[in-house]
């Protein structure tokens, strides 16, 4: 009986541990100098690698979306950049060259995570430093990059604590675990891995550099040390 109430205890911990690290939506709805839905119009909060773009219905989505951000959007040759100001959705219609109005929209919230067609495209490399790595108060790489990387999805074995890592949009072959490089040398896994001993890590959905054994796609992780090594 204490051995279940155990099983159960740790169950619910890790589910919680998983709510914590899921990406907080942020949806929105871009309409045109026409009065139309804007349709394949890319929205991108920093890194213009990682973005999002609206559908036929001119919505789109995006994760972890922060109050103080600005969304970048560029329209019909224009840029607009519109600050989010706190909104948790905006919906954004556009009239004129630097021109537009924003309001957040509850029919928009309500979707949830329902955009993930139109949510951030990570090109074939996203790369995180260690600092970022660490801000989300993880101990390890697998549980840090879970929840920061669309498309990656993070499972953990709860009897041996392995983690297991699959890359959506990556060539699934065999089994469907991506390609470890740490410090230019495959590894078996990257879960023994410090977070204060990483530089960065780089997800790739495109690792055909690595040839087959890439085809899952790859994680590459430079230690601070190897970096250290390298710089001088």
């Amino acid at each position: 009986m204490k051995r279940l109430f155990s099983v159960i205890m740790l169950l619910v911990v890790a589910l919680s541990a998983m709510a914590q690290r899921e990406p907080i939506p942020f949806n929105g709805l871009l309409i045109g100098s026409d009065g139309k839905p804007a349709r394949s119009v890319r929205v991108y909060v920093n890194d213009p690698d990682k973005y999002a773009q609206t559908d036929r219905k001119g919505r789109f989505g995006l994760t972890n979306v922060q109050p103080t951000d600005t969304l970048h959007i560029r329209y019909e040759k224009c840029d607009y950049l519109i600050p989010v100001n706190g909104k948790r959705s905006m919906k954004i219609r556009i009239h004129n060259v630097d021109q537009f109005e924003s309001e957040e929209s509850q029919s928009l919230l309500d979707y949830g995570m329902s955009y993930v067609g139109q949510r951030e495209y990570v090109g074939y490399n996203s790369r995180i430093t260690g600092e970022e790595l660490m801000a989300t108060g993880c101990t390890d790489i697998p549980s840090a990059l879970s929840g920061m990387i669309p498309g990656l999805t993070v499972d953990q074995d709860f009897e041996t604590g392995a983690y297991r890592i699959t890359i959506r949009g990556a060539a699934y072959h065999e089994n469907s675990a991506p390609l470890y490089i740490v410090d230019d040398m495959e590894h078996k896994s990257i879960d023994h891995i410090q977070l204060n001993q990483v530089a960065y890590v780089i997800v790739m959905k495109d690792a055909a550099m690595y040839g087959v054994r890439g085809a899952n796609g790859a994680i590459v992780v430079r230690t601070k040390s190897a970096e250290t090594v390298r710089m001088n």
